[in-house]
């Protein structure tokens, strides 16, 4: 078998492969890494495609032997690549990929930006069944054309796809670094867009921890996911029948509470809580659907999750990295 992994040299690229490769399940199975802005060397059972998955001669080189494609690239707000790398990319990874005599599984890496995540409001759990309601944006709009994509390439060509659909992945200090409110600060939303400029610098020389309110009033809650739990769940869907022409939501089993993780932090940071107003909605992903039929469940809850990104510690030459444009 051979497996073909676009945005190998990402955030979720550079963990899943090291699993990969000492996973015995797969110990005669070989990779092929295809790599554009970021490259990685070739390995013992790896071996490395340089290009862009708009061009079709190099889809065409990357795919060759190929029975397995898993793919992570994406692009997040910039327009003028979001065409070429969501949508002619993954149509030109599916079209040649249907083609191949051996062509075994397809899996997509989504995210939960397709049902809006906290900028959309559902009065349930969020299942693979939810309608689909992306946030303004164009990353957001190529995901949901993804997810179209391949399912409808599967009712065309019988092509075995799977989708993973993923929240907000944390990495190492990426959980502490989401709540800064500095330069530091990793994702959203910018603290400018919800508070006055002097209640912002307030909080933040402060040693303040900011616990985000709902619309309605309530302590935000929101859907994470560690990379590590997500790794361990593409593991379990290559190769496995069971997730062949499925959509799974791969989350924590319950949604972030921010109260309960000022709570965390004032005992691990000794950080007070500051109360922050937003018009955001609190969410759940639901899991149900990945624990039952993979066989998979999250290890890090949310205690792991604030212990290893407060005590996590950079060293020089490891610094932290936009993983995409935008």
């Amino acid at each position: 078998m051979r497996l073909l992994v676009t945005g190998a040299t990402g955030k979720v690229g550079q963990a899943f492969l090291p699993a990969f490769l000492r996973e015995p399940r797969f110990a005669d199975w070989s990779v092929v890494a295809l790599c554009n802005n970021r490259v990685i060397d070739a390995a013992d059972r790896l071996s490395v495609v340089k290009g862009s998955v708009a061009d079709q001669d190099v889809v065409s080189a990357a795919l060759s032997g190929v029975t397995h494609v898993l793919h992570l690239a994406a692009v997040k707000e910039t327009p003028d690549q979001a065409i070429d790398v969501a949508l002619k990319g993954l149509y030109l990874l599916l079209d040649r990929f249907c083609q191949l005599e051996d062509a075994r599984q397809f899996i997509l890496l989504s995210g939960d930006c397709v049902v809006g995540h906290i900028f959309q409001d559902y009065p349930e759990p969020i299942t693979e069944q939810s309608p689909r309601r992306a946030y303004p944006g164009v990353y957001a709009l190529t995901k949901v054309l993804e997810e179209v994509m391949i399912e409808q390439v599967g009712i065309q060509s019988g092509l075995n796809w799977t989708t993973l659909r993923a929240p907000w992945i944390m990495e190492k200090d990426d959980f502490r670094q989401a709540f800064a409110f500095g330069g530091e600060q990793f994702g959203g939303p910018p603290w400018s867009t919800l508070l006055d400029p002097q209640r912002h610098e307030q909080i933040r020389a402060g040693g303040y921890f900011p616990a985000m309110r709902d619309a309605r009033g309530s302590y935000l809650k929101r859907s994470f996911i560690h990379v590590d739990d997500l790794v361990r769940a593409i593991l379990s869907s290559i190769d496995n029948p069971q997730a062949f022409g499925q959509l799974f939501n791969i989350a924590m089993d319950e949604p972030i509470d921010y109260g309960r993780v000022s709570e965390r932090v004032k005992t691990v940071a000794g950080l007070e809580p500051a109360d922050i107003e937003t018009p955001f909605h609190s969410n759940w992903l639901d899991n149900s659907k990945a624990r039952k039929i993979l066989g998979w469940r999250p290890e890090i809850d949310l205690d792991r999750l604030v212990e290893r990104a407060w005590n996590y510690r950079r060293a020089a030459d490891d610094p932290r990295i936009i993983w995409y444009p935008g």
